[in-house]
């Protein structure tokens, strides 16, 4: 299965080595190559490409800001972001925009190619460090992370402890006999009481809470 990329950075040389590196691979395919936040948005909607490669700090709109519109205009290109450094605030926003996975440039190239593949396949990737500090943002945040916590019903927190486990949606209705569709009105009332915006910050949360 072909996987159909937008790469988005400001500096030319950079832009060029990562359509090299996925030209490289059998089921990647390049579709348009941009160096600014407007130009990446109007390649996705005229592209739809499965993921889109975005530098965080580019000119323009830049990578948080594209999540912004990737989010409210409900595109269903999955975003991986690229930065040389970032933040905890900056960690924390991009998960709370639906980012999909988020790769330091110092990484070694074969672990983009990596994450991206496991973006396309429906997973969330993180590096571990960035993880570290992602938690230790929502842990000063959220001080009050096990109060709320603690208005989980038992089956709801069942259910956070099997979603930190990596079990997706179907294998939680087997494993509960349940509907998918019950399972993700658990979910959604999960999300709203614990204030999380996604799996992987539920699964943040739950770690940093000690639910699992």
């Amino acid at each position: 299965m072909t996987i159909n990329l937008v790469l988005c950075d400001d500096h030319p040389i950079v832009l060029a080595g990562l359509d090299s590196l996925f030209r490289l691979e059998a089921d990647f395919q390049v579709l348009a190559r941009c160096i600014n936040g407007e130009e990446a948005l109007a390649a996705v909607r005229q592209h739809n490409p499965d993921v889109l490669v975005v530098d965080l700090h580019i000119p323009g709109a830049d990578g948080l800001a594209i999540l912004r519109a990737l989010q409210s205009e409900k595109l269903p290109t999955k975003a991986v972001m690229l930065a040389a450094a970032l933040e905890e605030d900056e960690i924390v926003e991009a998960l709370r925009l639906g980012v999909r996975g988020v790769v330091l440039k110092e990484l070694a190239p074969q672990l983009l190619v990596e994450c991206i593949r496991k973006v396309h396949a429906g997973e969330q990737w993180l590096d571990k460090q960035l993880s570290n500090l992602a938690l230790d943002a929502l842990l000063r945040r959220e001080t009050a992370g096990r109060t709320r916590s603690s208005i989980l019903s038992p089956r709801e927190t069942e259910i956070v402890r099997m979603v930190a486990g990596g079990l997706d949606n179907q294998e939680l209705a087997q494993r509960l006999g349940v509907t998918e569709g019950t399972i993700k009105i658990h979910l959604h009332n999960i999300y709203k009481k614990l204030k999380v915006h996604s799996r992987l910050e539920l699964v943040l949360h739950a770690q940093t809470n000690k639910l699992v």
